[in-house]
């Protein structure tokens, strides 16, 4: 575990260098790829992931959920009280997130979301989850959803 640490702290320090630098393309492709080899090495083998059944009802409110879809999605509706961050700004965004607090993060299928997932935790937000499934799978599962005002 303080092996694991030391790495994530190491990605954390890394991964802004790797944009700072100065040199060929294909070396910040080979330093990414060292950084995320070296998450994977140590990632548990759900990497975060939760089921909806995994939630009991009203568990899910330890969570700061995060609707990773289009605005257009959000406002379908969404899980309640959820902060809507499109996935493909979450890391740009990503210290608008807290670290002492689980992070819940999904979309309609788990697909977009999940790759949002991956790179937060690469860049060492290891309080985030991904909703395996879903909002498919949360309303499947009886979850409730709300369709009003954006919560960010």
């Amino acid at each position: 575990m303080k092996h694991r640490h030391g790495v994530l702290a190491a990605l954390s320090v890394l991964l802004p260098m790797v944009s700072a630098m100065p040199c060929r393309a294909e070396t910040h492709l080979d330093q990414a790829a060292s950084a995320m080899q070296a998450y994977l090495d140590f990632a548990d083998y759900g990497g975060g992931v939760v089921t909806p059944a995994q939630i009991v009802e009203g568990d899910w409110k330890q969570f700061l959920v995060v609707d990773a879809r289009s605005r257009e999605r959000f406002e379908t509706g969404h899980i309640p009280g959820a902060l809507h961050i499109e996935w493909r700004e979450l890391v740009a965004r990503r210290n608008e997130l807290p670290r002492d607090r689980l992070l819940l993060l999904y979309c309609d299928s788990g697909m977009l979301s999940a790759q949002a997932h991956f790179a937060l935790r690469v860049l060492g937000w290891e309080n985030s989850r991904l909703l395996q499934g879903g909002l498919n799978a949360w309303k499947q599962a009886g979850g409730a959803t709300e369709q009003q005002a954006e919560h960010d």
